[in-house]
Order: structure tokens, then sequence, then C-alpha cells
């Protein structure tokens, strides 16, 4: 899904869940959207990280050591997009209108997924 840059990655998330998922993992951007996440995937267990400040200010290290392993696996996820962003200079869009830039996102990102399966390619190629 492509969107707009003013739109926040928090309010494509209905349309992103089909229901089916096993887990959703966010950042803490997306412990707001809870209520949602249980509605729209029912069976799928909440990963998203939580605030680690309370009112007054203190840490909870327990909250902040959960979050660090639930980013440890976000950070997999999203190795992807840094791949997409460094090789492809997907960093900033090159085209005008969402249509052009979508289309150009796919392409871009098929191509990630060769480049990051390349090892396993080139393993199966070899005798």
């Amino acid at each position: 899904m492509v969107t707009a840059a003013n739109v926040h990655d928090k309010h494509a998330l209905p349309d992103l869940l089909h229901g089916d998922e096993q887990r959703v993992y966010g950042d803490s951007a997306y412990a707001s959207q809870k209520d949602l996440i249980a509605s729209k995937a029912p069976k799928a267990k909440d990963f998203t990280n939580e605030r680690v400040r309370n009112r007054s200010g203190e840490i909870d290290e327990v909250k902040r050591s959960k979050n660090r392993n639930k980013s440890k696996i976000r950070a997999r996820v999203e190795h992807v997009f840094a791949v997409v962003k460094r090789l492809w200079g997907f960093g900033k869009v090159r085209y005008r209108g969402l249509t052009k830039n979508a289309t150009r996102a796919f392409a871009v990102l098929a191509l990630a997924n060769i480049y990051m399966s390349r090892s396993r390619l080139m393993a199966q190629v070899r005798p």
C-alpha cells in the first residue's frame, strides 16, 4: 500500500490487516490501535511496542526489555526497506502522483526480494 506523505502509517492499518494474522508487530505509534487490531485480526497476538515512560517520567525497565525483543524481530522485516532505499534510491520519490510512485515501489520491492534471497538462489544454481 502506498499513501501520501502526510498520511501516518497507523491510519493505513485497517487496510493492511486481512484477519488471518497470527502476530501483529508495530512501534509505539500503534499502541493506541489495540482495539482496532483485535477487531480486524481476532486470532492475532498484539506485539506492538508499549510506551515505556509513565506520567511521572519514570522508565519501566520490564516494558523496555520487552520492547527491545519485539524491535529485534521488526528490524529483520524493515531491513528490506533499507535495502530499497540504499540500493535503488527510494529515499525520495521521483514522480508526481501516487500511481506512478506505487508502480515504482512495487517493482523495486520485487527486485529487493530477489536481491535478499540471492545467496539461496545461487546455491541452487551451483552443482
